[in-house]
């Protein structure tokens, strides 16, 4: 267990300290459950209720909430980045693994450094590369010429496919199956023909892939997920997507085949993105949207309709299948407003 002092974490954070410096830390915790010996945040000045009966040692805050703290402070510009920092300093989580167990099958070809930890019944091909400081849980499978750069963390049962390349400080959780077949066929009166999938997948530096994720490698170019990209559990990511930096995409979230996704992108919840489109830097999609086109200009975009109670969504559904019917009857009306309107329009001879 890691600890540090509120002095340390002040000159880390380039914080203001209020309080006793020597005080120690050694895990993190919420405004309602934090105890002694723990840190936790206030970003939001709506939560402020909480913060008079928190009973954490520090609370990291800004500055115009400093008076209403109890305990002492860690005064900073944006309390849940500082947080996000402090929470990776005192990080518990085990590795995935511990030296390399007897039981991986490891061929002789692969190129193993070796600071690398790799688990029970993990499988490294032939040609692969695993890099410094790597782990790879248990029953993994690293396919041929894979390549795993420093500092990959590979939780269990994990699926690398062929030549795909995970760049550093990455990590893969359990499940997600990275550079498995695009869906390629064409048909050939009535019987499809697969069509095989020769790119790869290649993932920049410090990812993260959630569990149960797959990423289908390109048809004939590379499917390319760009550096510092964040990406959900049960994300399906078709071949030959290009996904910009720092994107991030959420839970459930569909991308279909060579569709083009710039930097900083946001997609919520159980979106579905149709193919071969673009979407430009910037743009943030709301939870169950459909894109159907490509965005060409950065802002908020939704098309998911919200909850309603079912009374009212009953109405609504029988009134959308009139739609159609009301706009035939408001067309004619407008037709025979503007037919009176020209009627009853004087001549210029009875001006």
């Amino acid at each position: 267990m890691a600890w540090y002092n509120l002095q340390q974490l002040a000159e880390l954070l380039q914080a203001q300290l209020h309080g006793d410096g020597a005080t120690e830390i050694s895990a993190v915790a919420t405004l309602e459950s934090a105890g002694p010996s723990q840190i936790t945040f206030l970003s939001n000045s709506k939560y402020r209720k909480f913060l008079q009966q928190t009973q954490a040692s520090v609370v990291l805050i800004k500055a115009e909430d400093l008076e209403f703290c109890p305990v002492a402070a860690l005064v900073v510009a944006d309390p849940y980045v500082a947080f996000a920092k402090v929470a990776q300093l005192l990080d518990s989580t085990p590795n995935t693994a511990y030296g390399v167990h007897p039981s991986a099958c490891i061929d002789e070809t692969a190129t193993v450094d070796s600071s690398a930890q790799i688990g029970p019944n993990a499988v490294i091909s032939r040609g692969a590369v695993i890099g410094a400081n790597v782990q790879i849980g248990a029953g993994t499978f690293i396919g041929e010429y894979a390549v795993i750069a420093d500092d990959c963390k590979l939780w269990a049962n994990v699926s690398i496919y062929h030549r795909v390349q995970i760049g550093a400080k990455t990590i893969i959780h359990s499940g997600a199956v990275i550079g498995g077949d695009g869906f390629g066929f064409a048909n050939q009166r009535g019987q499809w023909l697969k069509i095989p999938q020769v790119g790869t997948v290649i993932v920049g530096e410090q990812c993260e892939i959630g569990a149960g994720t797959t990423i289908d490698r390109g048809a004939l170019a590379d499917t390319i997920i760009g550096r510092n990209v964040i990406i959900d559990n049960l994300v399906q990511i078709a071949h030959n997507v290009q996904v910009g930096d720092h994107t991030a995409i959420a839970g459930c979230t569909v991308v279909a085949g060579s569709t083009k996704i710039g930097k900083y992108c946001i997609f919520g919840g159980a979106c579905a993105v149709n193919g071969h489109i673009e979407i430009c830097d910037g743009v943030q999609i709301t939870g169950m949207s459909m894109i159907t086109k490509s965005i060409t200009e950065k802002g908020v975009y939704s098309s998911g309709m919200p909850a309603a109670a079912n009374l009212e969504w009953r109405k609504n559904s029988a009134r959308y299948r009139q739609l159609d019917q009301m706009y035939q009857r408001l067309r004619d009306l407008e037709k025979q407003v503007t037919q009176l309107t020209a009627d009853n329009t004087p001549c210029d001879k009875d001006q």
